[in-house]
């Protein structure tokens, strides 16, 4: 990587930081080089794409973003089966070319078009049919398709008024809609962004509705196997849930990370770059990626 070992700026805590969001790669709307320039225009000072399971939009995301004048840490978005349910991992700051990283992702991306035909055979049974080509037009990369393009295609086709509508009548668990697939586990997904080089954070631990004894295990296997990182704010956290991560993140002694998730202009809660700041009491995940970071020039 042709990277600094002096950082040519301040990075604190109070960096507007944003390392979570997605591009078309994935299940975005935008390209990495639109992300990248709404990140500049948004404010943002310390950016990182991170599609799910890929890595393919790195080196677009990286050119702009320095073209542009942005710092940029390489990332992805791993998805990960744990006490039966999918969690992720966000990695940041590693070698985006490692073949020991590409081909486990490669991996975890195995079986999502035999899923997504599933898919929409349990759509097909309760009247909707053709979902799997509708979802397809979506999708940037075929590899990649996921419920995201599924209900973009039912709000298109008129089945639903938006995304979260879809969600909760078609594609979450015990709806037609919903298949269950076999992710990578925690340790694979944290050794292949170790050894690249990076550091791991679990992203938007809110959502997963664990109890207090599942998250607390969840929590100590991500350190054991030498997890880092928390995301505190994120799109998706209210404010009480991330003054109760800020809290986590100081019990643990974890780095806090930061990231709005943002998948679409129409979609997504919250815009890149529009996130509250980290509590002054937190150490921001970016501390330890300091010679990680690519600079401009």
């Amino acid at each position: 990587m042709n990277l600094t070992q002096t950082p040519r700026c301040t990075v604190d805590v109070s960096t507007n930081a944003d390392l979570h969001c997605h591009s078309r790669v994935s299940d975005g709307t935008l390209q990495p080089e639109e992300l990248a320039r709404r990140a500049k225009d948004q404010g943002v000072e310390l950016w990182a794409l991170t599609d799910h399971d890929e890595v393919g939009g790195q080196q677009r995301a990286l050119d702009t973003a320095l073209s542009l004048g942005l710092p940029y840490l390489t990332g992805v978005e791993i998805s990960v089966s744990f006490a039966g349910r999918v969690v992720h991992i966000v990695g940041l700051g590693f070698e985006h070319k490692n073949s020991a990283l590409i081909e486990g992702l490669h991996t975890t991306r195995g079986g999502r078009e035999q899923r997504a035909r599933e898919m929409a055979a349990g759509l097909a049974q309760v009247g909707i049919k053709g979902a799997f080509e509708g979802a397809l037009k979506f999708v940037g990369n075929p590899e990649l398709i996921s419920r995201t393009h599924f209900a973009r295609f039912l709000v298109e086709s008129g089945h639903c008024s938006d995304v979260s509508e879809v969600f909760r009548r078609y594609l979450t668990e015990g709806k037609p809609g919903y298949v269950e697939h076999r992710w990578a586990k925690l340790g694979d997904a944290l050794r292949w962004i170790l050894q690249a080089g990076g550091q791991a954070v679990i992203a938007h631990p809110a959502r997963y509705a664990f109890t207090p004894t599942e998250e607390y295990a969840l929590i100590t296997e991500f350190m054991g196997h030498g997890g880092r990182g928390i995301e505190v704010v994120t799109g998706s956290h209210s404010a009480a849930e991330a003054v109760k991560y800020t809290e986590t993140a100081l019990e643990f002694g974890l780095y806090a990370s930061r990231g709005s998730d943002f998948h679409s202009p129409e979609e997504s809660r919250v815009d890149l770059g529009r996130l509250d700041g980290l509590s002054g009491r937190l150490k921001p995940i970016w501390e330890l990626l300091q010679d990680r970071i690519h600079w401009p020039a």
